[in-house]
């Protein structure tokens, strides 16, 4: 995805055979490959569906930077994701309850 250089058929193929196997993947797994298509501006709708689907389950488990990461991804090809924001959201208000910048800092931080 860093290089920039489109390859629509290879993505659609990683799409369609990341969905068959999307319980095997971890947080990161989930995060990078959600990063990767945004990167080039490949929506996948159906494999971004599954992925919010496992991120629902999973979403709890994620460092800040996974679930930075697959947040911008998600906002980026404009696809909603209620549990990752909800997460977000959460974790803000935590962080505010305790006045302990720390969570939300590196949060934010992770998502620059």
């Amino acid at each position: 995805a860093t290089l920039g250089v489109p390859a629509p058929q290879l993505f659609d193929a990683i799409a369609r055979e990341s969905k068959q196997r999307i319980g095997s993947f971890n947080e990161q797994g989930l995060a990078n490959t959600a990063w990767a298509f945004a990167t080039l501006g490949t929506p996948a709708p159906q494999f971004f569906d599954a992925i919010a689907r496992e991120c629902g389950q999973l979403v709890s488990s994620f460092t800040p930077q996974h679930l930075a990461k697959t947040a911008w991804a998600f906002e980026t090809l404009g696809i909603p994701a209620p549990p990752i924001f909800e997460v977000i959201a959460h974790e803000t208000a935590d962080s505010n309850r305790r006045s302990s910048p720390t969570p939300r800092g590196r949060l934010q931080r992770s998502a620059s």
